[in-house]
């Protein structure tokens, strides 16, 4: 069998009008609108989505505007941030508040003395956390690829890009949205809301703040808010009376960090049972299931037999977005690889239309290309 290797792939990219490298024209300000600009053409609806995970992961440092940009020009339908919150309470955009994986704070001798050990989610994490640094002291810090071992080439790209507020995220959306004549819409996730609450920095208000400010808090808005945690999000819904879809994030293990601090006995599996997700169906507007939780991994590797999840999240209305498809060996099932080596490419195109065949409605993906392709490969044989 032939090995393909990230490599032989990259010059698909060229296909997008390849973001810049440098970070100011990634944050330049769009030209005024003339008058006679083409309308932005609305999200459909019609076909499952393409959600690029951290933006395009699989290209760019996660969670920069680099990497949201390119992946909305690669075609995906929705850009993937998560929210985390800073010493001064603005949100930026980082998949954990440790931040010693995902930029270079390590190199910074002012800030040695901030490295420190804290218990989050019940687990002890060393390292520098979003919450002790002001957005003045982070924007001196500068993204760094979080797979080096894996993504070799994302490499070139570190110490290029600052971390994103929120703010910025969505003014990014709105230009992108503009220039591209569609619609992109953002998916905003609350990382560790318990704790962050626990320290006087709860995520909800800024982010609905946020929200509003750039209209996205309608019923058919291009978003989806998303949490691992149901608290926070029944709190957006019934006190914060949030008009926005939100998704519930499930893991194939465990329970979420909130029932845990409440002493509720409740899993994730407990929680997606046919009468739970008509339960929580009241309140939510889909769940963003681990992909195992759609289609099992049987104890060769490979992919078993689908679950009842799609069809018992649909019969009560719910959406299903699960996560998260790489295209890398190691985070394929086995049947999908392509030789030996994890960091090299396997099937991914085949691995995603056999679950877009389960009737997901879209999925998350590091590689927002690989999810066009794979869409359309799935749409043509329908």
């Amino acid at each position: 069998m032939t090995t393909i290797s990230r490599k032989s792939t990259l010059p698909a990219l060229v296909l997008t009008g390849l973001v810049a490298a440098t970070a100011p024209a990634l944050v330049s300000s769009a030209p005024a609108a003339e008058a006679s600009a083409p309308a932005v053409a609305p999200l459909r609806t019609d076909r499952p989505l393409v959600i690029g995970h951290r933006g395009a992961a699989g290209y760019r440092p996660e969670h920069t505007l680099a990497s949201y940009e390119l992946a909305a020009r690669m075609g995906a339908d929705f850009i993937e941030p998560d929210l985390v919150s800073t010493k001064d309470h603005v949100l930026v955009t980082r998949h954990e508040n440790e931040i010693s994986g995902t930029t270079d704070v390590a190199e910074h001798p002012e800030f040695a003395d901030r490295k420190t050990t804290k218990t989050v989610d019940g687990k002890a994490v060393t390292g520098w956390f979003t919450e002790d640094f002001t957005l003045a002291e982070l924007r001196t810090l500068r993204a760094t690829e979080r797979l080096p071992g894996v993504r070799q080439e994302n490499t070139i790209y570190n110490g290029r890009y600052q971390v994103p507020t929120f703010d910025e995220v969505l003014r990014l959306r709105d230009r992108l949205s503009h220039e591209l004549h569609r619609t992109i819409g953002v998916y905003p996730e609350t990382k560790h809301p318990t704790y962050f609450r626990s320290i006087g920095l709860d995520l909800e208000t800024p982010m609905v703040a946020a929200v509003r400010r750039a209209h996205l808090d309608r019923e058919q808005a291009p978003i989806f808010i998303q949490s691992f945690e149901l608290t926070n999000l029944l709190e957006l819904r019934e006190k914060q009376h949030v008009r926005a879809p939100l998704v519930f994030l499930t893991s194939a293990k465990g329970q979420p960090y909130d029932l845990t601090a409440k002493g509720d006995p409740r899993t994730y599996a407990d929680l997606l049972t046919a009468g739970s997700l008509k339960d929580l169906s009241k309140v939510i507007n889909g769940i963003g299931p681990d992909k195992n939780q759609v289609i099992p991994r049987q104890a060769d590797g490979t992919l078993g037999t689908p679950t009842s999840l799609v069809a018992d999240a649909h019969a009560v209305g719910l959406k299903v977005h699960p996560y998260t498809f790489r295209n890398e060996n190691q985070f394929m099932p086995v049947e999908f690889r392509n030789g030996t080596s994890p960091n090299d490419y396997g099937k991914a195109i085949n691995e995603q239309v056999r679950f877009l065949r389960t009737g997901i409605d879209g999925l998350f993906t590091d590689n927002a290309d690989t999810g066009v392709v794979a869409r359309q490969e799935f749409l043509d044989t329908k």
